[in-house]
């Protein structure tokens, strides 16, 4: 053979070699295959029997064979009774307004802005967890499962797109749950959107395929309970857990995101009949509710606790960005139950009392309107060792939940004055939409708190002092020739904002959720239009050529506001299913029939 001859061969094998290495290394950083344990033949076989008598399919999986550390041997069953509730939806289904057809433009607009954000992610990001919405490329930041795939499926459903659903649906049966482009996920993520998602399309569709995946994604979450107290894990490292090596709770986790396990998991088992994940989810609410009076502010829990010792023992007590989506699941969890779990009942009213008293507060504002908003709480102790709490009148974009709350709440169990705060909390987060030069409430703002819920003069003097006294906590040497007339004109506050710490807009579902949830409960027909300038606002201020994107400066006076090259899945999944299900009839996806989990997937109640 020829030098020449053989040079050539050497390099057709050298670039053989390097391309193997190439596949071999992408392959290793892109995606990660789970060990796979031995089976436990008894487990196996009573997990199938279970399953094949709800008509799934057994599938092995790295979960669904894993041998637990600390199994459980008396497991909570959930409820199969259930009382009779009183119909909570009083919106007429008759009126001419409703009947009008300006609803029908109204949702026909919205759909069409979902189909846009769908046809983008259907050609560009088709199979991966998002879509840049500036730059068009796809992000796998949740598991590389698809997320928005799962998390829109019954919104697909809702909007009678049934041909996308058809081909979402064969697309998720390919989803293999172990092997995942992430080796740490947040578990709380995972169940809210992932398998809440699932469980609400399969729950509209009655599709069996979905039932399949269903169980899959629960084993694998199931797996996350497995510590010496129960209590899950929520930044979870899978390659750990499939390899069965000890798992320990967090010494630092949101409290929230531990306790909002229990609709999901609930309704896992009661359409498979397996106790288990009511059992797990369960054991988390007996913690909490063991100790929520023994808190440093009863009736609420900190923002943070010390999961590995069932430690509630922080300083911050919100409804906010650190708690809605705990908060939000107590009445709904108790009409998924039937109305046989009182746990329930007893910790929302609870919960309640003690945010009337410490954290809403009425906002002093021009127009003198009465209204509520939702602040943060902290507790401290002074010298002589007795707690106080302090009020901090800052507004997190994500408390807007709790007009929804309040509303379901009031209504489920018959409190009249519940209904009156659901309505001042949701007029006061629309004040907050209004009031900004585009129609769009910010992330985080400071407000002025009223001295009396009763009366409250606006008083533009004092509004202009705590401006000035915000604006040196910020900065405390401000300058000899500081101006507040040019600092709220340069900060772009509103009258009665006295600081906005974070511009941003994510385009969150929280307001459209309670308004939504107030108006099918209370029939407020206003409420139709505030909910269309909302969707209006955020779709004219935050569309790109693929979606919507994030806005980062909503106090930007200058023409378009600028985008971020981001938007989360909650978007198509909840913001814009909220709106869809605002303005059609209110027999589509009725609160009689159905409870919304914490990401607004409905779970139909049995």
């Amino acid at each position: 053979m020829s030098r020449a001859r053989r040079q050539i061969l050497g390099a057709f094998f050298g670039a053989i070699v390097l391309f193997l290495f190439y596949l071999h290394y992408h392959a290793k950083n892109d995606q990660f295959l789970l060990s796979r344990p031995a089976s436990s033949p008894q487990s196996e076989a009573q997990q199938d029997k279970n399953q094949a008598s709800n008509g799934v399919s057994p599938k092995q999986s790295v979960w669904r064979d894993l041998p637990l550390r600390y199994p459980v041997t008396d497991m909570q069953k959930v409820p199969v009774k259930s009382r009779n509730f009183p119909r909570i939806q009083t919106a007429d289904q008759e009126s001419p307004y409703l009947r009008t057809e300006v609803q029908r433009k109204r949702q026909s607009a919205v759909k069409e802005s979902f189909q846009r954000c769908w046809r983008s992610y259907r050609s560009l990001a088709w199979g991966a967890d998002g879509l840049t919405p500036i730059s068009g490329l796809p992000t796998n930041d949740r598991g590389g499962w698809g997320a928005r795939l799962l998390d829109s499926l019954d919104t697909l459903w809702i909007m009678e797109m049934y041909e996308e659903f058809e081909e979402a649906v064969t697309a998720i049966m390919e989803i293999n749950f172990d092997v995942t482009s992430s080796p740490e996920v947040n578990t709380h993520d995972l169940n809210i959107r992932l398998l809440g998602g699932l469980l609400a399309a399969y729950d509209l569709s009655d599709d069996p395929r979905l039932m399949v995946k269903c169980v899959e994604l629960g084993d694998m979450l199931y797996a996350a309970f497995d510590t010496p107290n129960r209590m899950p894990i929520i930044h979870w490292n899978l390659h750990k857990a499939s390899r069965r090596e000890e798992q320990l709770a967090e010494e630092n986790v949101l409290a929230a995101e531990l306790g909002s396990f229990s609709l999901e998991f609930t309704r896992l088992s009661q359409i498979t009949g397996d106790p288990k994940y009511f059992d797990a989810a369960q054991r988390v609410m007996d913690s909490f509710d063991l100790r929520q009076r023994s808190t440093k502010l009863p009736g609420l829990w900190p923002e943070y606790m010390n999961a590995r010792e069932q430690l509630f023992e922080g300083d911050e007590y919100t409804l906010g960005a650190a708690g809605n989506s705990f908060y939000k699941t107590l009445p709904q969890a108790y009409a998924l139950t039937g109305g046989q779990m009182p746990i329930n009942r007893r910790m929302y009213e609870s919960l309640t009392l003690a945010t009337a008293g410490h954290n809403l507060f009425r906002p002093m504002n021009p127009n003198e309107e009465d209204m509520l908003l939702l602040g943060t709480v902290r507790v401290f102790m002074t010298q002589n060792g007795k707690s106080r709490t302090h009020l901090q009148s800052q507004v997190h974009y994500q408390s807007c939940f709790a007009g929804g709350l309040f509303a379901l709440g009031g209504a489920l169990f018959n409190i009249p004055a519940h209904k009156r705060i659901a309505h001042k909390l949701v007029d006061g987060c629309i004040w907050a939409h209004k009031t900004m030069s585009h129609g769009i409430m910010p992330k985080v703002f400071d407000a002025v708190p009223c001295a009396s819920q009763v009366h409250c003069p606006w008083n533009e003097w004092h509004w202009k002092q705590e401006a000035w006294k915000k604006a040196n906590s910020l900065k405390p040497e401000l300058a000899s020739d500081f101006n507040i007339d040019t600092f709220i004109k340069d900060h772009h506050l509103p009258k009665g904002f006295i600081d906005i710490p974070d511009t941003v807009s994510e385009l969150r579902p929280e307001l459209i959720e309670s308004i939504f949830v107030l108006y099918r409960i209370t029939g407020r027909e206003d409420l139709l239009d505030e909910a269309w300038r909302i969707f209006q606002s955020f779709n004219n201020a935050s569309a790109t050529n693929y979606g919507n994107a994030a806005i980062v400066d909503v106090t930007f006076e200058g023409g378009n506001p600028i985008l971020s090259d981001s938007v989360d899945t909650f978007w198509m999944s909840e913001t814009l299913r909220y709106f869809y299900l605002m303005f059609g009839p209110c027999d589509l996806v009725s609160l009689d029939d159905f409870v919304f989990n914490a990401a607004g997937h409905p779970l139909r109640r049995p």
